[in-house]
């Protein structure tokens, strides 16, 4: 029989081969799946073999090995052989702190937690001498062992490694996408040995980047982080790695040369990851991507156009379930309503989620009273700093050099975000567009009545991630929104609201209490809602704000939702008395409207 079946979780593989490695040189034979099951097998019926022919069990504890549904069966077998752990059949070693409870619990465990690797190898071999001192037969190789070097003691750093930042305690979620740029980068496929991270500044791009490089970084001989925003820091960082590798041309001052030499030693060289971090476009490094080897490369980037280097890999805001998580995590709170409302407020976008929690933090202030104070002072805020090294953007500063961009290619491009700042973030129509082109400003006007010119003023926003599309429909984060009218001037922002509550009120149905108008209606209405509160504050274009309102009120009537309905038309009628004065006949009818509410919800003194 084979002397050690080891069980674990697919976290812990280089722990495991760790523990196997060592164990065979000590004589043991093993069974480790990463090493003995070939593609092909039936994985149950191999891990049934496994567990029975093996003598002895060795579970590799974990926090996810614990919460995993399947480990429970491959040690099974074992435990019922030795239910109190007289025989040791079941030899638990700890590698990662976790609270063991149930049948685990009763066990004896090795424990390799806070120790070195000399250290943690003799502990382990005396651990496995619980019930003998030597194996019971001649030592043996396990027949598709696949490990041709010794693996490397579990969290000590490759031996070459250059990342300028700490591992993020407060990493949180993502879990899928770890998994999924994991597995891609080990397909096997060519096309997928490069992969792109792509998405709005502030979405966490770097931090999965660094959570992947610390959570796998067992698996590579080389890792080198380029800082690739500018040109100066994408050659120095990338140069820097032909003196780690001790190549002769290190030396030299040609940087074309040196930057050659180490795309060849890549070439001839496996186990690497390079990443690429905030890169502009491929143009950029195309000329730094290693050709061939067996080595990965990963990129962060706003820019969403990589597929004809790299496989992109989009990545949205947290989940609501996820910032929460962060939340309550970063402050050390346990406020969850507060903490699921202040991720609705900042949309769950995770750079301003870490700015709230380091305000909250610095300031001993409640997520409750952040949240209010966020309510009032949000632009503020926005511009709070955080002090990290690996992030010195605010979210009021990180997306301007995407704007400044944005403005350098097209000016229709960047007239259509101020536009969509006006409207509701999400499921803006394009047909809203195309129609009231002959009510945008120039040279929006043209390019939105134009397909061709209307898709490249999309597609650049789409570019820099400030803009989605899908369905016909276009989305704008809402912190997006903010800071893009906060970086126009009070004169700008009173002309875009004009234009968007015009736009909206020429298309929002006239009969809107028909029924037959309500699924247009319902379209329009976050937007028609959006619009005229932006441009009631502005107190620009009131005429149509107040039209829109009326609108609103007589829909949401319809509707039968009338406390939303006496809301809107209150506001128009507060509009319009300013506008045209008290006895105009549009305050006339705004009074006889509400009034009809009014009687609706039971207020007859107030109608």
């Amino acid at each position: 029989m084979t002397d050690f079946f080891i069980s674990y979780n697919s976290a812990d593989e280089s722990w495991a081969e760790w523990i196997a490695w060592q164990l065979e040189e000590a004589k043991y034979t093993t069974i480790l799946q990463a090493w003995d099951f070939r593609p092909g097998h039936n994985f149950v019926l191999e891990m049934d073999k496994a567990s029975k022919e093996a003598e002895r069990t060795i579970i590799v504890l974990s926090p996810d090995f614990l919460s995993s549904s399947f480990t429970p069966s491959e040690w099974a077998v074992a435990f019922k052989k030795d239910p109190t752990g007289e025989k040791g059949l079941i030899v638990p070693v700890r590698v990662r702190k976790c609270e063991l409870d149930g049948l685990l619990s009763t066990i004896s465990r090795i424990d390799l937690i806070g120790f070195d690797e000399e250290p943690a190898k003799q502990t382990l071999l005396d651990g496995v001498k619980f019930e003998r001192a030597t194996p019971t037969m001649p030592p043996g190789f396990p027949g598709s062992r696949s490990v041709t070097a010794e693996p490397r003691f579990p969290g000590v750093l490759p031996p070459v490694w250059n990342v300028p930042y700490i591992r993020n305690p407060n990493f949180t979620g993502r879990k899928s996408l770890l998994t999924d740029l994991h597995a891609a980068l080990n397909s096997g496929q060519y096309a997928a040995l490069t992969q792109a991270i792509v998405g709005l500044g502030g979405v966490g791009k770097t931090q999965l980047a660094l959570e992947y490089v610390y959570s796998y970084m067992d698996n590579y001989e080389v890792v080198w982080w380029v800082r690739s925003e500018e040109p100066s820091t994408l050659a120095a960082d990338y140069v820097g790695l032909a003196g780690a590798l001790h190549l002769p041309e290190s030396v030299l001052a040609d940087q074309n040369i040196v930057v050659d030499a180490v795309r060849r030693k890549l070439g001839q060289l496996e186990d690497w990851l390079l990443i690429f971090d905030n890169a502009a476009k491929s143009e950029c490094i195309d000329a730094y991507l290693p050709q061939g080897g067996r080595g990965h490369v990963i990129i962060t980037s706003r820019n969403q156009d990589w597929d004809i280097v790299a496989r992109e890999m989009p990545i949205r805001v947290f989940e609501e379930d996820e910032a929460v998580e962060f939340i309550l995590k970063r402050t050390g709170e346990d406020d969850q309503d507060s903490a699921k409302e202040l991720a609705k407020e900042l949309d769950c976008l995770p750079l301003a989620l870490e700015q709230a929690c380091a305000y909250i933090k610095t300031r001993r202030k409640s997520i409750a009273g952040y949240l209010e104070l966020f309510r009032q002072r949000k632009i503020e805020l926005l511009k709070f700093p955080i002090s990290r090294k690996d992030y010195d953007y605010t979210v009021a500063t990180t997306w301007e050099i995407s704007f400044q961009q944005v403005q350098d290619e097209s000016e229709a491009s960047a007239d259509l975000l101020h536009l969509c700042a006006f409207l509701a973030p999400d499921n803006i129509p394009k047909s809203l567009l195309i129609k009231g082109a002959e009510h945008l400003p120039e040279p929006l006007a043209s390019a939105v009545a134009d397909e061709l010119r209307f898709d490249d003023a999309v597609a650049a926003l789409n570019r820099y991630s400030l803009l989605t599309v899908a369905d016909d429909a276009l989305s704008v984060h809402r912190l997006v929104q903010a800071v893009t009218r906060d970086r126009l001037s009070e004169e700008e922002q009173k002309r875009w609201a004009a234009v968007a509550v015009r736009l909206v009120n020429d298309f929002f149905p006239y009969e809107s209490d028909d029924v037959r108008t309500w699924d247009e209606c319902s379209v329009l209405l976050p937007h028609a809602v959006a619009a005229a509160e932006q441009a009631k504050r502005l107190e620009a274009n009131p005429e149509a704000t107040g039209l829109l309102l009326n609108q609103m009120g007589l829909y949401l009537s319809g509707r039968a939702e009338f406390s939303e309905a006496k809301s809107a038309f209150e506001r128009a009628l507060e509009i319009d008395e300013k506008v045209y004065g008290p006895d105009h006949p549009n305050v006339a009818t705004m009074v006889n409207n509400l009034g009809e509410v009014l009687r609706a919800l039971g207020d007859l003194a107030g109608a």
